[in-house]
């Protein structure tokens, strides 16, 4: 029966080689830590590669070709999306409402929010979005303006 050292049980001491000629020490670094004297001084690890890796699959599992996905070297795709106009639209439908009810204010906040946010944007007209800014913060008076003239006709009633 052998003990857990891996040695037979007759007492003999494991022998431990020294290092090849290939694991050096450099000039004037520390040992690493917890490593007796003569061992080795440099970290088990390899060169590591830089080529790109490539998933690869089965190719032809339902009769189609595999498909071969590659970075996009082209410039890349316009935004040519603008919300400054559709802020524009709501802040006039909203300030029309509010002449006549305070229930526009949901419409007006958006407006607002919409007005900031194509101010941010560098493709936007800032004519347009300043003119949504002005146009949505009237109608957001407005309408706070006939809520509150309304929650004082209930007070009245009540």
């Amino acid at each position: 029966m052998s003990d857990q050292r891996g040695t037979s049980g007759s007492g003999e001491q494991p022998k431990v080689e020294r290092p090849s000629a290939e694991v050096e020490r450099p000039a004037g670094a520390t040992r690493m830590p917890g490593a007796p004297r003569d061992s080795y001084t440099k970290l088990p690890t390899g060169p590591v590669g830089v080529e790109p890796v490539v998933a690869s699959g089965p190719a032809d599992t339902a009769g189609m070709p595999a498909v071969q996905w590659a970075p996009d070297d082209g410039p890349g795709a316009e935004d040519n999306t603008r919300l400054a106009p559709w802020a524009l639209l709501a802040a006039i439908v909203a300030l029309c409402a509010s002449w006549f009810v305070g229930w526009g204010i949901p419409l007006a906040i958006v407006a607002v929010v919409a007005a900031i946010m194509s101010l941010r944007r560098p493709v936007e007209s800032r004519a347009i979005a300043l003119w949504a800014l002005i146009l949505g913060l009237t109608a957001t008076i407005y309408s706070l303006g006939w809520l509150i003239w309304a929650g004082m006709q209930f007070e009245r009633l009540g």
